[in-house]
């Protein structure tokens, strides 16, 4: 049994708090896939608040046989797509990288530099390679929960992230991150 299905029973029955404890286990986590979605914290925040008042709506219709947190990241990619479909070409910067202080002010401008540039080849991707990288590469989900939240077989998640990895690295060859070298991608000084 899943660990949130005891969680998603109190909800249904109306015991106070037992959403909030949902709320507060995956509003991050879905606000983290919202922003590598569509690439802006305003947009993420409502896309987070859309998610979680969709899920609240149609709590009933969650099947319990399956893990929860698949469910909620469903819904999530299924919001930034809607939102990227309604909004094509609506882009703004993620701003405010916060170097660590554990580096030097150089690797920090370097690692913000890379950072900007991975965020702009996720950007040229279409959404459906976008979603599979982030899944994946940025939430660790295995190729299976990946399937589950697209509703795609698992051959084809592996399929689209193999070609997600390979546009991905076009782009970032493309601005000067990566280039090929002897038929390896090799990373590049962003000085």
């Amino acid at each position: 049994m899943d660990a949130d299905t005891p969680l998603v029973a109190d909800c249904r029955r109306g015991v106070s708090g037992a959403f909030e404890t949902l709320l507060d286990r995956y509003e991050q986590p879905v606000f983290n896939v919202a922003l590598r979605m569509v690439n802006n914290m305003e947009d993420a925040r409502d896309i987070t608040q859309s998610v979680f008042l969709k899920a609240f709506e149609h709590l009933n219709s969650y099947d319990s046989r399956f893990r929860f947190y698949s469910w909620i990241y469903r819904i999530a990619v299924n919001e930034s797509l809607n939102f990227i479909k309604k909004y094509q070409g609506h882009d703004e910067s993620l701003g405010g990288d916060h170097p660590s202080p554990e580096r030097s002010p150089e690797d920090a401008a370097s690692q913000a530099d890379l950072g900007q540039l991975i965020r702009e080849g996720l950007m040229a991707l279409k959404s459906e390679h976008r979603a599979v990288i982030v899944l994946k590469h940025f939430r660790g989900f295995s190729y299976r929960e990946i399937g589950t939240i697209l509703d795609l077989p698992e051959k084809t998640v592996k399929s689209r992230l193999f070609s997600a990895r390979k546009f991905l690295r076009q782009a970032l060859c493309a601005n000067g991150a990566f280039e090929l070298t002897d038929g390896k991608w090799l990373k590049t000084s962003l000085s």
